[in-house]
């Protein structure tokens, strides 16, 4: 996790259902400045080795948890370090974007404000948002594009824990999906009870990432529409046509 503690921080402290009401209340509306350097985004860091990458679901998995982590973060609240950075990017179009790293470049990036989430096998780092044009030279130096992860095949996904579907058929790179399950997360604790979202927090927002067939994809959307599930529709800047629904988060994978 980050090098500072939430003991270090000084003044009032917010509590986790004030921050959940943000997440419940939904974001975003506001257009995109007209100089592209002011375009506020969260940057998240994917550790991805040369020699024995991870899986790629496992890196999804921790990519997921992580940005809800940090909306949630005490820091993010009132009173908090990163209140206003936060507040002004949940305000805008929200945006993420990943980026990968390995050896020297992934410690640096632990330097940069934000939190990480290691799974053992998977780890990924959500920057506090910024301005594009603020980024950390530490970060803007990694590749966005390039190194991808195959497929993998993990099993069903676990019980009594969230799980997000991937259609499969977009075929997204790993930094594209890495940003649409971090936008799933916080639709999916948005939408949550508090108390649901207490609990998956207790849990250290443990999650599933599993790509989805034809199949589990229409059943998906199928409970999308039954109002049991959320999606993430992307604004079609890269990858994808606009309006294309990349993910789907349900409660739990026993969901039906």
């Amino acid at each position: 996790m980050s090098e500072q503690t939430v003991d270090d921080i000084d003044g009032p402290r917010s509590t986790f259902a004030e921050r959940h009401a943000v997440l419940a209340r939904g974001y975003g509306g506001r257009a995109d400045p007209p100089d592209p350097a002011d375009v506020l985004a969260m940057p998240i860091v994917l550790e991805i080795p040369k020699v024995d990458p991870p899986p790629r679901s496992r890196l999804l998995e921790a990519a997921a948890s992580v940005a809800v982590a940090l909306c949630l973060d005490e820091r993010v609240g009132a009173g908090g370090e990163w209140e206003s950075r936060f507040t002004d990017w949940t305000s805008a179009r929200i945006r993420k974007v990943a980026r990968r790293a390995r050896g020297a470049q992934w410690n640096a990036a632990q330097e940069v404000d934000g939190l990480t989430v290691d799974l053992g096998d998977a780890r990924a780092r959500a920057l506090v948002p910024g301005r594009v044009g603020d980024l950390d030279p530490r970060i803007k130096r990694l590749q966005i594009g390039g190194t991808d992860l195959e497929h993998d095949d993990p099993g069903p996904a676990v019980q009594g824990v969230p799980v997000f579907w991937i259609d499969r058929s977009l075929e997204m790179t790993v930094g594209k999906a890495a940003a649409q399950v971090g936008h799933a997360s916080m639709l999916l604790a948005g939408a949550m009870t508090l108390d649901e979202c207490e609990a998956w927090a207790a849990r250290g927002f443990e999650c599933s990432v599993r790509d989805a067939d034809p199949d589990r994809w229409a059943h998906a959307r199928r409970l999308v529409d039954a109002g049991s599930a959320v999606a993430v529709r992307d604004a079609g800047f890269t990858e994808v046509a606009p309006g294309s629904m990349t993910v789907v988060a349900a409660l739990d994978a026993g969901t039906h």
